[in-house]
């Protein structure tokens, strides 16, 4: 007997074609990494800035930091505490915005000197009142003792404004030479060996390190004369601090240079990894959106919880931009940023150790 067709099933041929698009898209990284990392690691990190408090960074001195009343103030948490004995140290701190305050006691030990800055004046203003609200509740449970009542004696130290652009735009100039390294870098290499030009380079009596260093230079260049732009457009437009004019933007330049050439390490190994240009982005994005979002880009680590703090003061981004801020507002020059210079360097030696081990050059 011969059986009958079944009609052709419209809906079972439409669920096929879900299934299957559904599988394509689930094993595509860009579709992971901007569908669902992205959303993810945005969501946690702005969800940590906005369930923190206002950060207030106070330095007291040893002396005052054995004081009751000092030490209730460790119980609120919107207080950072810098703890030495170098008053002059903590006066400079104090004076380029490090420090928010300084709290020290008077010569007969029975009233508290707490000191602002005019370079940030609205958590200056705000300090004075937790303190002023914390010394009557101190006296308050003091009442019994007579004659033990503190009295807070309140002045200010004249400090350079730390202006937003002062600490938004190295983060912006580091994050520029990230991507620029990264991208830049992973995108041109890959290009050069999926189009063969690199096999074609080899038929001619250009050797590999030429071939690199050709690439590299004019990667450098671009990067470097970018750098130039914005450093000007910040100067001339935003109000940017160059704390010694054009030595500080010289010694920027150098800063970043030596940052780019770390940074390039990174796009080798993304070029290396990546099967087809459409791997390329999501790769590049793992490297590269940590730093943007952790490293001190658009505001203060410190903002961060405890925890985290530790992983964002590790990343080559963070020294790179600590490095850039010191230079520019506080007039350090190379010698000085040295240790953060080290650190990248140890980031450099890593970097390129796993890009020798993983660039194709076919």
């Amino acid at each position: 007997m011969k059986q009958k067709n079944k009609p052709y099933s419209q809906r079972q041929a439409m669920w096929a074609i879900v299934k299957a698009a559904f599988r394509s898209i689930t094993r595509s990284p860009s579709a992971v990494v901007f569908s669902i990392a992205f959303p993810l690691t945005f969501i946690l990190v702005f969800g940590f800035i906005s369930g923190g408090t206002t950060h207030l960074k106070l330095g007291v001195t040893t002396e005052a930091n054995r004081h009751p009343f000092v030490e209730s103030l460790h119980q609120v948490p919107a207080i950072t505490f810098t703890v030495s004995s170098d008053t002059t140290a903590l006066l400079k701190e104090l004076s380029t915005a490090h420090l928010d305050g300084l709290i020290e006691l008077t010569g007969d030990k029975k009233n508290v000197r707490l000191r602002t800055t005019t370079a940030s004046p609205e958590k200056g203003e705000l300090l004075v009142i937790l303190v002023e609200n914390n010394l009557l509740k101190f006296n308050l449970s003091q009442a019994h003792l007579e004659g033990k009542e503190m009295k807070l004696i309140a002045g200010k130290v004249e400090g350079r404004a730390y202006k937003t652009i002062d600490f938004i735009l190295p983060g912006q100039l580091g994050f520029a030479l990230l991507s620029t390294g990264v991208f830049g870098t992973a995108f041109v290499f890959f290009s050069l060996r999926q189009t063969l030009v690199i096999k074609r380079f080899f038929a001619t009596p250009v050797n590999r390190a030429a071939i690199v260093m050709g690439e590299c230079i004019a990667r450098t260049a671009f990067a470097l004369i970018g750098a130039v732009f914005i450093i000007v457009l910040g100067y001339f437009f935003f109000g940017f601090t160059l704390i010694h004019g054009w030595i500080t933007a010289l010694v920027m330049l150098a800063i970043s240079l030596f940052g780019l050439i770390v940074f390039m390490g990174f796009g080798f190994i993304v070029s290396g990894l990546a099967t087809s240009e459409s791997v390329i982005p999501p790769i590049a994005n793992i490297i590269t959106l940590p730093q943007f979002l952790l490293a001190g880009t658009f505001f203060n680590i410190d903002v961060f919880p405890q925890w985290l703090q530790p992983l964002c003061r590790i990343l080559p981004l963070t020294w790179l931009n600590d490095a850039l801020r010191l230079v520019a507002f506080e007039g350090a020059s190379l010698t000085q940023v040295l240790p953060k210079l080290g650190a990248i360097a140890v980031w450099g030696v890593i970097v390129y150790a796993v890009a020798f081990r993983t660039f194709k050059w076919e």
